[in-house]
């Protein structure tokens, strides 16, 4: 019986990870910053000369093969690629339904907006924009589309982490100025109810299930009971601290993915936390080091993109 134990324990150890085959499907080191198109089929990025005939939003299978241009012109565009959001020179902000070219503007001053699942739905911030930053109010404003905007919230030091449905908020922030911490909190923009989730000096991090049941992010500068990587329902309950740090991507609605931190510069490990079980699988190794953080995981939590250290390039793999 402990032979068997130990064996399992060998088996799950990250040193003896398998190496996850990952496929080349972008070379020659041009783009960085490439995201999934909602089916999960394609890989989109920003190019233009001398390696593209004019600047666009390209694209390119996750198969590899030949490299179209899927927008002619560059914005922000949404999640399910509905609208495409094009900051103006001054406070207003237009936003295009891209089915219908049908249009409206909001006063962003530029900045990008948070869009509800749906994305019937949005929300954005504005800020003071003088004094330092934990002492700037920054007033969270929501609105349907081709609606007008309603002020929900006043924060200071802080922001919008995400929508977790149709009505409600994840903010993070100060409600006073010459507070020490901050709160991550949930706030119903139809009610004004809110529920405080933690407290600490700063989050970061923050990132929402696709299903805005959990939250993970972590805490770092703070009290040693405060300080580490964690995961939370947003429903309210216990937090989990979770035994490891590093860069982090929800894979679907239970399970988190993560490229544990090694100082000693070898390979990355991905390896997988499932919030149903509360329990960690080593999936493999990349054989190779994720470049600045860039990799992001396919909406149908099946492939993983990344750009390669090793040679600039953006691979592909399946994952297990």
């Amino acid at each position: 019986m402990r032979k068997a134990a130990v064996l399992a324990l060998a088996l799950s150890s990250p040193v003896l990870a398998a190496t996850l085959p990952s496929k080349a499907v972008l070379s020659g080191t041009c783009c960085p910053g490439a995201v999934w198109t909602p089916d999960s089929r394609n890989l989109m990025f920003l190019d233009g000369p001398p390696a593209r005939p004019t600047t666009g939003i390209y694209q390119v299978s996750a198969n590899g093969g030949e490299v179209t241009r899927r927008f002619s012109s560059v914005a922000f565009f949404s999640p399910r690629l509905i609208w495409a959001v094009r900051p103006g020179t001054g406070e207003n902000t237009t936003l295009e339904r891209l089915a219908d070219q049908r249009r409206f503007t909001l006063p962003t001053r530029g900045a990008d907006v948070a869009w509800t699942r749906s994305e019937n739905r949005l929300a954005y911030t504005r800020s003071d924009t003088a004094g330092n930053f934990d002492r700037r109010a920054t007033r969270v404003f929501v609105a349907d589309a081709f609606g007008s905007p309603r002020q929900v919230a006043t924060l200071y030091g802080g922001g919008i982490s995400g929508w977790l449905n149709e009505t409600t908020l994840l903010l993070n922030g100060k409600s006073v100025a010459a507070a020490r911490d901050r709160d991550l909190f949930t706030l119903d923009t139809r009610t004004g109810a809110r529920r405080t989730l933690a407290s600490a000096l700063s989050f970061r991090g923050v990132s929402l299930s696709p299903d805005g049941a959990w939250v993970t992010y972590y805490v770092a500068f703070d009290s040693a009971a405060r300080n580490g990587l964690w995961v939370r329902p947003t429903a309210g309950g216990a937090a989990r601290k979770l035994s490891a740090f590093g860069s982090y991507r929800w894979r679907d609605a239970r399970r988190l993915l993560l490229i544990p931190l090694d100082p000693n510069g070898g390979p990355h490990v991905l390896r997988e936390y499932n919030v149903g079980t509360n329990a960690w699988r080593t999936l493999g190794d990349l054989g190779d080091q994720v470049r600045q953080g860039d990799w992001s995981v396919s909406p149908d939590g099946k492939k993983v993109a990344y750009l390669s250290a090793r040679d600039g390039n953006v691979r592909v793999l399946t994952l297990p």
